[in-house]
C-alpha cells in the first residue's frame, strides 16, 4: 500500500517533461477524430470538449495575446463567431504558449504576455465573444493537436472529424485579402458540399512550447551581464532630454533610492524597456539624489540591472535641474514621461505609474516600423480610433 501511494506521488508532482525542438508534435491529420480536452477559461470556467457535442461543427482556433499577427486576426476571429454562432456552430479558442517560453524582446508588440491571469485581461479590454482556455502549463492538448503558429484553425464536422485545419485566411494585411480559408470552409461544410482545400499553412508566431524556456534562461543571463552606469547630467542635458531628438519614443523616469515607491517600479520600467527596446523605443533613468550620492545610486541600479541609459543629476541645484526638464513639475518623485517622437507629452504621471496603461501608450505610437498595421490596431484599441493624436 505504501508503495502505491509513493507511486502515485511521484506521478502527481513529476515535473513537466521539456520536449526539444526535434520532439515538437505533428500537425493533427485531416479525418482524425477531434482529440479531448477539459481546460480552464478566462470566466473562470472548465470547458472540455463534450461540452459542445450539440454544435454542428466545431471551430478550435490556437491562438495568443503577445503575437501581433494573432492581435490583427482578434476581430475576424470575433467577426466569424458572430457570423455562425446563431447556425449551429461552436468556437474555442485555445491558448497554448508557455509564459516561461516566451522572451522579454519577443514582447515588442504585446501589452501582456501569455499566463492565464493575462488571457483574461486581453479578453476583457478587447471584449472577446468566445471561450479562451489556457494550455500553456503542461501543452497536453496543444500537443495533441499540433498547432505550427497562431493562429492555428481546426474545424471539425457534426461527428468530430477534422475536416480542414491552417489559416483563417491568406493576408494578415486584411485589405490584402483573397481568401477567406476558414470561412469557405464553414460554409461548406453546413452546405454538405466537398472543401476545396483541406489543409493550408497557417502563418504568425511560433507556438512556445516548454523546451523553449532555454532562451529565456539564457535571455535573463545576458541582461544580467550587460554593464550598468551611471552620468551626471547637467540643465542643458536635461532640457535636450525633455526635447527629445533622439527619433525614438522616450520613456523619462526621475526616480531616487530613498523613495520606496520609485524602487518598487523599477522592476516594471525595466521590463518594458526589455520588451520594446529592439524597436524605436528608449528608457532614460534620472536620479533625483545628489552627486555625492552616485555610488548608493548605482547600487541600486546595479540591483535592477539597469543596463540602459541612467542619469544622475549632476549638481546640488536639484530644483533648477528638475525645471530644466519640465518647470511645470513639483519635483515630486516618482515623475514619469512618456515623450513621442515629435517632443509631445503622450503619459505623464507623478507617483507610480499604470504599468498596463503606459504599455498600451507605448505600443500605440510607436511606428509600424517592420509590422505595418499594427500601430492602427493599436492606436484603434486605446485611444478608438487609428487616427493621430489622443
Amino acid at each position: 500500500m505504501i508503495i502505491r501511494i509513493l507511486a502515485f506521488l511521484l506521478l502527481a508532482f513529476a515535473p513537466v517533461r521539456l520536449f526539444a525542438a526535434s520532439d515538437e508534435p505533428p500537425v493533427l491529420p485531416i479525418g482524425s477524430p477531434a482529440p479531448d480536452f477539459c481546460l480552464p477559461g478566462i470566466d473562470g470556467k472548465t470547458h472540455c470538449l463534450k461540452d459542445y457535442a450539440s454544435a454542428k461543427l466545431l471551430v478550435v482556433i490556437f491562438t495568443c495575446n503577445h503575437c501581433p499577427t494573432a492581435q490583427l486576426y482578434e476581430t475576424r476571429i470575433k467577426r466569424l463567431v458572430s457570423d455562425y454562432e446563431h447556425r449551429g456552430v461552436a468556437f474555442v479558442a485555445i491558448e497554448p504558449n508557455n509564459a516561461s517560453a516566451i522572451r522579454l524582446d519577443e514582447l515588442g508588440y504585446t501589452d501582456v504576455s501569455d499566463s492565464l491571469a493575462e488571457m483574461k485581461i486581453r479578453a476583457q479590454f478587447r471584449h472577446f465573444n468566445f471561450p479562451y482556455l489556457y494550455d500553456g502549463e503542461t501543452q497536453k492538448v496543444s500537443r495533441a493537436y499540433g498547432p505550427t503558429a497562431t493562429p492555428h484553425v481546426f474545424i471539425f464536422d457534426s461527428e468530430r472529424k477534422l475536416r480542414y485545419e491552417g489559416r483563417i485566411d491568406n493576408s494578415p494585411r486584411e485589405q490584402y485579402l483573397t481568401r477567406q480559408d476558414a470561412r469557405d470552409a464553414i460554409d461548406a461544410l453546413l452546405a454538405g458540399k466537398p472543401l476545396t482545400e483541406a489543409s493550408t499553412p497557417s502563418v504568425g508566431c511560433s507556438t512556445k512550447w516548454l523546451y523553449k524556456s532555454e532562451g529565456r534562461q539564457q535571455e535573463t543571463a545576458e541582461i544580467d551581464a550587460e554593464p550598468v552606469t551611471v552620468k551626471l547630467a547637467s540643465a542643458d542635458d536635461l532640457k535636450a532630454l525633455r526635447r527629445n531628438n533622439t527619433g525614438k519614443l522616450l520613456l523619462v523616469d526621475f526616480w531616487a533610492t530613498w523613495c520606496g515607491p520609485c524602487v518598487e517600479e523599477f522592476p516594471e520600467l525595466e521590463t518594458m524597456y526589455r520588451m520594446y527596446r529592439h524597436r524605436p523605443f528608449a528608457l532614460v533613468t534620472v536620479s533625483t539624489n545628489y552627486p555625492d550620492e552616485e555610488k548608493g545610486v548605482l547600487r541600486t541600479l546595479k540591483a535592477q540591472h539597469a543596463s540602459g541609459p541612467n542619469l544622475l543629476l549632476g549638481g546640488t541645484g536639484i530644483y533648477s535641474l528638475e525645471a530644466a526638464f519640465d518647470p511645470t513639475w513639483k519635483s515630486a518623485v516618482p515623475y514619469t514621461m512618456l515623450i513621442g517622437t515629435d517632443g509631445s507629452v503622450l503619459y505623464k504621471e507623478q507617483g507610480p505609474i499604470d504599468a498596463l496603461e503606459l504599455r498600451r501608450l507605448i505600443i500605440a505610437n510607436l511606428p509600424d516600423d517592420d509590422y505595418i498595421g499594427h500601430q492602427a490596431y493599436w492606436r484603434k484599441a486605446v485611444y478608438g480610433r487609428p487616427a493621430q493624436g489622443r
